[in-house]
């Protein structure tokens, strides 16, 4: 069976299963490239802004800036660029950060639910108008009178719109699971490195309060 034929096959709830379908590879993609962006290389970048943050503070600052496209380097920007903060306001200030990209990186999370929740359903209503064209197709008391195109046609749409309805909720599963691991590994290595920051930022600011109380 070709694909215009298993469409056409599925009666009509093929429409917006294939709808469902289209959209869902273009999230995929659309997260694979964030994904791709996000973890290329962040970490040495992420090494070379804390080790120029304990000598420069404005080198750290220009170089977050070069790669403000990173969600840590939006996150370390809000922080570092307050004027002389207490430990409490840059602790706060990376809070606010993290709390602010937390929508970026689960986008799309509210769509891929929608997709693997409503195709099982779209399936099942169409397994249903299928064998509601199968029996209406059907001549009970006289078997011989019965419509075997209709029988055969409805009996088809319910088991091919429910096969289909499966395979974009199963795909759309796989990459939701694959997006949703990597936010919380990306989460994790957010909160350890703004935990560095954070510890930079207070040996600097007890540094500069020593000397303060020695002068």
């Amino acid at each position: 069976m070709t694909i215009d034929n298993l469409w056409t096959a599925g009666g009509i709830v093929s429409i917006p299963l294939l709808g469902f379908s289209l959209l869902a590879i273009a999230l995929v993609i659309e997260r694979i490239i964030f994904w791709w962006r996000v973890r290329n290389g962040r970490r040495r970048i992420c090494k070379e802004v804390l080790s120029l943050y304990r000598s420069d503070r404005f080198a750290a600052i220009n170089k977050l800036k070069q790669n403000a496209h990173l969600p840590i380097a939006r996150i370390y920007l809000e922080a570092m660029e307050l004027e002389e903060p207490t430990p409490a306001e840059f602790r706060l200030a990376l809070d606010s950060a993290v709390q602010a990209e937390i929508p970026v990186l689960r986008k799309f999370g509210t769509w891929f639910q929608t997709i693997i929740t409503a195709s099982p359903l779209l399936g099942l209503l169409g397994t249903i108008l299928g064998l509601i064209q199968s029996f209406s197709a059907m001549d009970l008391g006289n078997a011989a009178a019965a419509n075997a195109s209709g029988v055969t046609g409805g009996l088809s749409e319910a088991l091919i719109s429910t096969v289909m309805g499966l395979v974009v909720a199963i795909f759309t599963l796989l990459f939701a699971n694959t997006f949703r691991g990597l936010y919380l590994r990306e989460l994790a290595f957010i909160q350890e490195v703004g935990g560095q920051l954070e510890l930079i930022n207070r040996r600097y600011h007890q540094g500069a309060r020593e000397y303060a109380t020695y002068k």
